[in-house]
């Protein structure tokens, strides 16, 4: 995914989460949070922890052969309904 607007603007990265409730997706490499955490069994150091926040969906693009772009649906020869790219015109798998 490419984002297309906002502070992150033309980072590219894989969708690691994704909350169709709030409408957010977290993107690796993306909107990096720094994160106080106290320290624990499993991370007795604690400290300040960096990790990727949440993106709205609609600052994100698909990116479909190095190029954004956007994404419709439409019926194969086989009469099966497959997302293809407006772009380039080719489905995508």
């Amino acid at each position: 995914m490419k984002v297309i607007t906002g502070e992150a603007k033309g980072n590219e990265g894989t969708v690691l989460t994704i909350d169709r409730k709030k409408m957010r997706a977290t993107v690796k490499g993306v909107n990096i949070v720094k994160k106080h955490a106290k320290p624990s069994a499993a991370d007795p150091q604690g400290g300040i922890v960096e990790k990727e926040g949440s993106i709205h969906i609609s600052n994100l693009m698909l990116v479909h052969k190095d190029q954004a772009t956007r994404t419709g649906r439409r019926m194969d020869a086989k009469g099966k309904l497959v997302r293809y790219s407006k772009k380039s015109g080719e489905d995508i798998k």
